[in-house]
This record gives C-alpha cells, structure tokens and sequence, in this order.
C-alpha cells in the first residue's frame, strides 16, 4: 500500500481508488444505470440507516429517512459534483439535512380543525362588545403621550422589533423597552 500526500492529509491508493470507483458509479446513475444505483445502494444505505440511529432515530424513522435519502440520490444524481465533495460526504450530508427535517417536521404542531361549509355569523353582542373595545382602545392610545404612542404603532401595528424601532429612531433600546412598558401599563389602566 503506497501512501502518498495531498495538501494536509494523507491517502492512501486503495482509499483513492475506492473514491474513484464511487465517482465513476455516480457518474453511471447520472446517466440512469441501474444497476450503479444497486450497488450504490446497497454500501451507503446500511451505513446512513447506521448513522441516523446514532444520531438519535428509532429504526423505523432511521430505515424510512434511508429510503428517502436514497431515493434522492436517485432523483439529484445530476447534482453531484466530485469537485465539491466526495461521494460519500454527499450522501451522508443529505442524510443529515433528511433528518434535520424530519426532525422540524415532527415538531411542528398539527393544524386545526377546519370546519367545511359556512362560519355562523357571531353573535350581535359579541360583535357590539368587540366594537366597544375597539374604541375603548383607540381612545386610550390616543392619550398616550406621542412618543410612547409611536413606539407601541411601531411595535404592534409596524411589526417591528424593539431593536428595528431603536435603529429606526436613534433611541437606546432600554429606553424603547421602557417606554413601551410604561405605555403598556396606561393601557392596561385605561382599559379597565
């Protein structure tokens, strides 16, 4: 076995000669040989159902994630550039990128119950009473002082962050946090 070294690490040319192989297999799959894609197959999608499971998947989300990512390989071929990455660093990293977003997935809430057909039209009292604090409200901001009540527009009506609004007016942030507290709290006061 010959070693020889490239730039900082060392490699040897079975090591090289199996990095070749798996580029030229990719370069098969590339133009839709099957049977590159079976022997693809059946190295990688062990070591990244392997690798998953390491990574903290059950054996099934591990084995399904395998699957997907496999199938990618499949379907993304022509996206493989040996300049950029080895064969191998470029399905592990989409194993990785699979698992990141199963793992987004899983956390995302379900969405709510949508009702088919037509809403019932809220109720008259309802609507009366929204109406009522709507204006109860719009009285109080009026009453704010103008820089208190510009900076609770700005943060709740401009949708900005209290760090935008303190770029935007040249303010420190802790006083763009106190104002709109002390904003707040008049509100709160005003609305009872």
């Amino acid at each position: 076995m010959n070693l020889f070294s490239s730039g900082l690490e060392t490699v040897t040319t079975d090591e090289t000669t199996k990095r070749m192989m798996w580029v030229t297999q990719m370069r098969c799959i590339q133009n839709g040989d099957k049977a590159a894609f079976a022997e693809v197959f059946s190295y990688f999608a062990p070591r990244v159902k392997s690798f998953l499971m390491k990574s903290g998947a059950t054996a099934d989300v591990a084995e399904e994630c395998a699957q997907d990512v496999m199938a990618t390989l499949w379907r993304k071929a022509h996206l493989f550039d040996p300049g950029k990455a080895s064969v191998s660093t470029w399905i592990f990293t989409i194993a990785r990128n699979r698992r990141i977003d199963m793992i987004r997935k899983d956390r995302r809430p379900e969405p709510e119950e949508l009702t088919w057909g037509p809403e019932a039209e809220p109720d008259q009292a309802d609507q009366i009473a929204l109406q009522q604090e709507t204006d109860q409200l719009g009285q109080a901001l009026a009453q704010l002082p103008e820089k208190q009540r510009k900076l609770i527009e700005d943060a709740y009506f401009g949708d900005l962050s209290h760090s935008e609004i303190a770029a935007k007016t040249g303010l420190p942030l802790g006083t763009i946090k106190s104002r709109i507290r002390l904003a707040l709290d008049r509100l709160r006061h005003a609305m009872k």
